[in-house]
């Protein structure tokens, strides 16, 4: 199962070192979401890390970015959204309705379908559910929203090709007061032994 990491939404000082050590650690995709964002800090942060790690970043807006960094791929957020024009490469789409998921992974590399863990509505997990045993949901389709140790487990037994984990990961390290980055490994670590069991 792959295990994708997105970005906290704000930059913060010791990113590029925190990003550049999970690189090191393994991680194998990284999607760069900074919503609202000037673009000249995201190129920053780009510049600040090895560009050996590039390809295995995916960037949610700016898209130039891909082309003047070498980056994996772009990913678009509005399901309905079409491509960026003249755009050829990787790209992923999100995905919020269950019922657009065949269609949006028949191009993309792979759809993000949110709020699969973190919606308590019982008809969301049934559809979910429904999904999985019609095989809607396989290798091109990965689990966003909720995602933790445990969640990464359920979204195995349901057949999601990968999960993306956001806030399970920051919540380790307080951008505001920490310098240690130990707890945030560990906790990637453990967050990958689970994704490769």
């Amino acid at each position: 199962m792959k295990l994708v990491i997105m970005t906290q939404p704000m930059f913060f000082v010791e990113e590029d070192k925190i990003l550049t050590l999970l690189f090191e650690e393994g991680m194998e995709r990284l999607h760069l979401h900074k919503p609202d964002a000037s673009p000249i800090y995201s190129e920053r942060l780009l510049s600040l890390m090895s560009d050996d790690v590039y390809k295995r970043i995916v960037v949610h807006d700016n898209y130039y970015l891909k082309a003047e960094y070498g980056l994996g791929g772009i990913h678009i957020e509005d399901p309905m959204a079409g491509m960026p024009d003249r755009y050829k490469g990787k790209f992923s789409r999100e995905c919020y309705d269950i019922n657009h998921i065949a269609p949006l992974k028949k191009k993309a590399e792979y759809v993000l379908l949110d709020r699969v863990f973190n919606d308590d509505n019982p008809d969301r997990q049934s559809l979910i559910e429904q999904a999985a045993a019609k095989g809607i949901i396989d290798k091109h389709v990965y689990a966003k929203g909720g995602i933790n140790i445990d969640t990464i487990r359920r979204a195995k037994e349901l057949g999601f090709g990968g999960v993306v984990v956001c806030h399970d990961l920051w919540s380790k390290f307080n951008i505001h007061s920490q310098l240690d980055f130990k707890e945030l490994l560990g906790h990637f670590d453990r967050l990958r032994n689970v994704a490769n069991a």
